[in-house]
């Protein structure tokens, strides 16, 4: 347990003691005056904005956050389908993944316009644009790790007898895995992110509808404080994809502890 923790300290120390840096400065430089409070209010200020206002803060939050989780669980379905189907059909990729690639270079916001457009203010186009934002990196990561197999590995379990599903499960989705989950980490850092900026052009709730809200009031500590939660809500979500990781594959950490 002690090593445990010393390690986590190890690892996580910089990280805190930086961010308690930046946050004693900027505590200082919005006490000092230098800046407006209104343009730049303390982290105090929006620590109280945190204690007065949690309810609504929590209501609009837990409406991001199932658009989140719907749009990852739907984009990472896709995704994993979509590299499986691409590494057994050559084709397919040549066809498919060019166009994955121009859809990335589309900004979100541009295409979050349409989507409300086309399916309304309800849930359906936040989950659309969650789905497109985490698709991608899913697929690009289990496909890498698709095709990084060993060849001798797959020739030796072939030359046994083994068909296409053998390989795949034996040989081709284990080796995928490291890679699955990198980019099932950044599609969830994504999906938070997908969800706020289609709020931000219309809805009934959520963060971006909040934020769209006490932006049009000037209350930039309420602004602040949305940043704040979104930021924990992704870093949450991160952490559980880690959770997952560590659980799912012991065998790593065993090698990484030796």
């Amino acid at each position: 347990m002690k090593e445990r923790l010393r390690s986590a300290a190890k690892q996580r120390g910089p990280a805190v003691l930086t961010a308690a840096v930046v946050l004693a400065l900027w505590q200082a430089v919005s006490a000092s005056g230098l800046v407006p409070g209104y343009m730049l209010p303390a982290p105090a200020a929006v620590g109280r904005v945190f204690l007065r206002d949690w309810p609504e803060l929590w209501g609009h939050a837990a409406i991001t956050l199932r658009e989140a989780l719907y749009g990852l669980a739907l984009g990472t379905a896709i995704g994993f389908l979509l590299a499986v189907a691409m590494d057994a059909f050559d084709v397919l990729f040549r066809a498919v993944y060019p166009i994955l690639v121009i859809l990335q270079t589309v900004p979100a916001v541009a295409i979050a316009p349409l989507l409300v457009l086309w399916f309304g203010y309800e849930m359906t186009p936040k989950i659309i644009l969650v789905v497109v934002s985490s698709c991608f990196p899913v697929t690009v990561g289990v496909l890498d790790g698709f095709r990084a197999v060993d060849r001798d590995s797959i020739d030796l379990l072939r030359s046994m007898g083994a068909g296409r599903w053998q390989v795949f499960r034996y040989i081709k989705c284990p080796s995928a895995v490291p890679q699955f989950f990198s980019g099932l980490r950044i599609a969830a850092a994504y999906a938070v992110v997908g969800a706020v900026i289609a709020e931000w052009l219309g809805g009934f709730g959520g963060l971006g509808v909040y934020m769209t809200r006490v932006k049009k009031a000037f209350a930039f500590d309420k602004m602040f404080a949305v940043l704040f939660l979104i930021s924990a809500i992704s870093l949450a979500l991160m952490g559980a994809v880690d959770l997952a990781e560590r659980l799912s594959t012991p065998y790593r950490q065993m090698d990484r502890n030796t």
